[in-house]
C-alpha cells in the first residue's frame, strides 16, 4: 500500500476549502436521504402508505444509490472526483424537483430513485480524492468528519424539517433543496482540483502488479471479510437512523410525531458527536497500536447488546426509547472505521473501485433492511400479531443477521 505525506499534493488552505466544498454536498445528501424518516407520518397520511410502501419508498433512494456504485468507481478512478460528482449532482437536482411535483406513490418512488442516483457520488468522490491527497491518519480523520457532516445533515432533517413543513409544506422544501444542490455543484466545480491521470499512475509503485479492475477488489480477502458487515451492520445502522427508528418510537413507544422528531434530532446529534470524536481520537489511537480492525472487533458487540435490550423492552422503554436508539446507533459507529481501512488495503489507483464496491454493499444493505423490515412487519401483522410483537420479531431477525456477519468477520480474520 502506498501513501503520501499529509496533504502534500494540496496546500493546507486549498485542502480545507476542498474539504468544505465536498462536505457541503454531503451535508445536503444526508439531509435529503434522511428526510423520509421525519416526513413518514405526513407522507403516510397523504398517500395512504403501508409499512411495506414506506420501507420501499425510503429504500428506493438506496436502490438508486447502490445501482451506480460499480460504474461510479471506474469513473472516479478514470475522471476524478470533480467531473464525476458535478455530473451526478445535476441528476439529483432533477430528482428533487420531480419529488416536489409528483402526486402519486409511483411518482414519489421514481423521483426518490432518481435522487439516490444523483447523490450517490457525494461520499465516494471526496474519499477517492482523499486517498490521493491525504496521509493514512488524515484519511481516517477526513472520513470521520465527512460522516460528521452527514450527521449534521441528518440533524437538519429532524426538528428543522418538522417545524418547516407546517409553514411551507414538504414540496417547497424539496424545491429549496434542488436549488442548494445546484449551488453545491458550482462550489465543487470552483474549488476541487483537476484530476490528472498521470498522477494516478504515479501513485502505485513500479512493482505494483494489481490492474485496475473490480475483480481485484472483490477477490481481495480483506474486502470479502468485511462484505457481510458492510451489508448488515453498516447498512442496517443507516436503515435504522434514516427510517425505522421513527416508526418504532411512534408505533411501539407511543411517541407523537413531534416527540419522535425530537428524539431523532438528539439521536443525530449523538451521531454527529460520535463521528467528530472518531476524527479527533483515531490518529491518537492509531499511534498506540489500535487498528481499525481491533476497534471494530472490540466495539461492535456493544451494539448487539443494546439492540437486544431495545427489542426485549419493547413498549416498556416508554420515553427512554429515543435515548436507547441513540446509544445503539452511536455504538454502531465502530463499523465506520472500515470504510477508509478498505480503501487503504488497496493501491491508490484502485481507491475508487474499492470504495464504491464497499459502498455498494452498504447501500444494498440499507435497501434490503429498510424494505425487509417493512415486509416482515406487514407479514407478522397479516398473521394476526399485534403491532409491538410484529416490530420486535422483525428487529430480532435483523439482529441475528448482524451477529452472523460479525461472526463471519472473526472467522475469516483467524483463517
Amino acid at each position: 500500500m502506498t501513501d503520501v505525506s499529509v496533504m502534500n499534493l494540496l496546500p493546507r488552505r486549498t485542502a480545507v476549502l476542498v474539504f468544505v466544498a465536498f462536505a457541503f454536498a454531503y451535508f445536503l445528501s444526508a439531509l435529503i436521504r434522511a428526510m423520509t424518516a421525519t416526513l413518514s407520518p405526513t407522507l403516510t397520511d397523504e398517500f395512504a402508505l403501508s409499512a411495506q410502501d414506506l420501507g420501499l419508498l425510503s429504500g428506493a433512494y438506496f436502490l438508486g444509490f447502490a445501482a451506480t456504485q460499480l460504474p461510479l468507481g471506474a469513473w472516479l478512478d478514470r475522471h476524478g472526483p470533480k467531473k464525476v460528482i458535478v455530473s451526478f449532482l445535476l441528476v439529483a437536482v432533477l430528482g428533487c424537483t420531480a419529488f416536489a411535483s409528483v402526486d402519486s406513490f409511483q411518482g414519489l418512488l421514481l423521483a426518490r430513485l432518481l435522487t439516490g442516483v444523483g447523490l450517490s457520488a457525494c461520499l465516494m468522490a471526496p474519499l477517492t480524492g482523499y486517498r490521493r491527497w491525504f496521509s493514512a491518519s488524515s484519511q481516517m480523520r477526513a472520513n470521520s468528519w465527512m460522516l460528521m457532516t452527514g450527521s449534521l445533515g441528518m440533524v437538519a432533517s429532524t426538528l428543522p424539517v418538522q417545524w418547516l413543513v407546517p409553514l411551507v409544506g414538504w414540496r417547497a422544501l424539496f424545491w429549496a433543496l434542488a436549488a442548494l444542490v445546484l449551488l453545491a455543484m458550482f462550489v465543487i466545480a470552483w474549488q476541487a482540483p483537476h484530476w490528472q491521470r498521470a498522477a494516478v499512475a504515479a501513485g502505485a509503485p513500479a512493482s505494483e502488479t494489481v490492474k485496475p479492475s473490480y475483480g481485484a477488489v472483490w477477490r481481495h480477502p480483506y474486502f470479502r471479510s468485511m462484505a457481510p458487515m458492510a451489508f448488515f451492520l453498516y447498512g442496517g445502522m443507516v436503515a435504522m437512523q434514516t427510517l425505522w427508528v421513527t416508526p418504532w418510537m411512534i408505533r411501539v413507544a407511543d411517541f407523537s410525531p413531534m416527540q419522535a422528531a425530537l428524539g431523532l434530532f438528539w439521536l443525530n446529534i449523538g451521531m454527529l458527536c460520535s463521528f467528530w470524536s472518531w476524527g479527533m481520537i483515531y490518529p491518537w489511537l492509531a499511534r498506540r497500536g489500535y487498528t481499525a480492525d481491533r476497534l471494530i472487533i472490540g466495539g461492535l458487540p456493544l451494539s448487539f447488546i443494546l439492540l437486544a435490550l431495545i427489542i426485549a423492552a419493547g413498549a416498556n422503554l416508554g420515553p427512554w426509547a429515543a435515548l436507547a436508539w441513540a446509544l445503539y446507533c452511536m455504538s454502531c459507529t465502530f463499523i465506520s472505521l472500515a470504510q477508509p481501512a478498505v480503501a487503504m488495503a488497496f493501491p491508490a489507483h484502485l481507491a475508487g473501485r474499492a470504495l464504491s464496491s464497499y459502498n455498494l454493499l452498504i447501500f444494498a444493505g440499507v435497501f434490503a433492511v429498510q424494505w425487509g423490515i417493512g415486509l416482515a412487519i406487514d407479514g407478522f401483522l397479516s398473521l394476526g400479531w399485534r403491532i409491538v410483537p410484529a416490530f420486535q420479531m422483525a428487529m430480532t431477525v435483523y439482529l441475528l443477521c448482524t451477529v452472523a456477519s460479525y461472526a463471519y468477520f472473526l472467522k475469516t480474520k483467524k483463517s
